[in-house]
């Protein structure tokens, strides 16, 4: 379910939705949109479209509802009221896909403090357990406000246990980025939107073997490796990153700032952008928000435009280098394709030149010389 209040990046098809669905495990079988001014206090959408969403749930045989936005825990509440199936949002989606993807120790914290503070607001009247025995002759059993208070204070030191065990990962993860300072060591973070092949090229640049896969965060955990440029005469440090998307939960950007930590420490970002995707703007806009939210908006950045070989002889580029203007800045720009290696020669000859260029204390517009800027 997704609804249009008018804002430019509305995904009319839901098939980012859809994409998210199925890769927690679902199958969607309908998708519905309305439009409105304003979210609906109570059911977010209204009740005749409330009555819509349960008759079309009932013909299809759904087991739940999805929208494609945030809902506050009294429309949530109200809604599977309403249509008689549970009902979840855009933000618990995404968490039930980290919970599902984490592999590392620090992954699995990060998502579980991210979990927990979803659920935190979401305890007042939403189950039944929290209701109070009734008791005596004629008494009536009202909201539990003696449950509630206790599993608030449960999942509140459960947050705090957490947060202290990811306080001790930063620790080591700043061990270790001190350590490649002591070695002078070029740090490089892979940034951009999920799917755009992050992961794909982390693996061809460096001949790892991260887990890559056409799917939405197929790479949750940050991997690290070292990558020699020829041209430099030297190796430097590259770091695989989580993907980001539209409307990433608050949570998961605060509970992950252990692992973006990499991006925001680094030297040099590569903004890794899918070109065969035909909302790659907007895609981008959404990293370079992202990029601004944790503090790494004015690293250096060089747009690495991924997946030449999904595009048609027609949406080819005439070159493979150029610029591209981001914010009111120009950013150099290169076309690659991770599966095939087209223009990987090009990306590490323009690392090369711009850990030379920062070694010789030069501007980062002397690093890279590149051509007129493309169409």
């Amino acid at each position: 379910m997704g609804v249009d209040f008018g804002l430019p990046y509305f995904d009319g098809e839901l098939e980012e939705l859809g994409l998210l669905a199925q890769t927690a495990g679902m199958q969607p079988v309908a998708r519905i949109t309305c439009k409105r001014k304003a979210p609906d206090a109570a059911l977010f959408v209204g009740s005749g479209k409330a009555d819509e969403i349960r008759a079309l749930a009932q013909m299809h045989g759904a087991v739940e509802v999805l929208f494609d936005q945030s809902l506050s825990p009294a429309q949530q509440r109200n809604l599977e009221r309403h249509i008689e199936l549970p009902v979840n949002d855009r933000t618990l989606l995404i968490l039930e896909i980290f919970a599902q993807r984490a592999r590392s120790h620090e992954g699995k914290l990060q998502v579980e403090l991210a979990k927990l503070q979803y659920v935190s607001t979401r305890l007042v009247r939403r189950w039944s357990h929290l209701e109070r025995q009734t008791g005596g002759i004629g008494a009536r059993g009202g909201p539990g406000e003696k449950q509630i208070e206790l599993d608030r204070r449960m999942i509140g030191d459960a947050i705090k246990r957490t947060r202290e065990r990811l306080v001790k990962v930063k620790r080591q993860r700043s061990t270790q980025r001190r350590q490649r300072e002591r070695r002078d060591t070029f740090n490089i973070s892979l940034v951009g939107y999920t799917n755009a092949g992050k992961s794909t090229l982390f693996n061809a640049l460096v001949k790892a073997r991260a887990y890559a896969a056409d799917q939405l965060f197929a790479t949750l955990d940050t991997t690290t490796r070292q990558l020699y440029l020829a041209d430099a005469g030297r190796s430097v440090s590259l770091s695989d990153t989580v993907g980001f998307i539209r409307d990433l939960p608050h949570g998961l950007v605060d509970a992950f700032q252990a692992t973006l930590q990499e991006a925001i420490d680094a030297d040099l970002l590569l903004h890794v952008v899918d070109a065969s995707n035909g909302d790659f703007p907007e895609q981008m806009a959404q990293v370079e928000r992202v990029l601004q939210e944790i503090g790494a908006a004015d690293i250096p950045q060089i747009l690495v435009f991924n997946k030449l070989d999904a595009l048609t002889d027609e949406r080819r580029p005439p070159v493979v280098q150029g610029q591209y203007e981001v914010a009111g800045h120009q950013l150099p720009r290169l076309f690659v394709s991770a599966r095939s290696g087209e223009g990987l020669d090009h990306l590490r000859h323009s690392l090369a030149t711009r850990v030379l260029a920062t070694h010789l204390d030069m501007t980062p517009g002397d690093a890279v010389e590149l051509p007129d800027a493309m169409p």
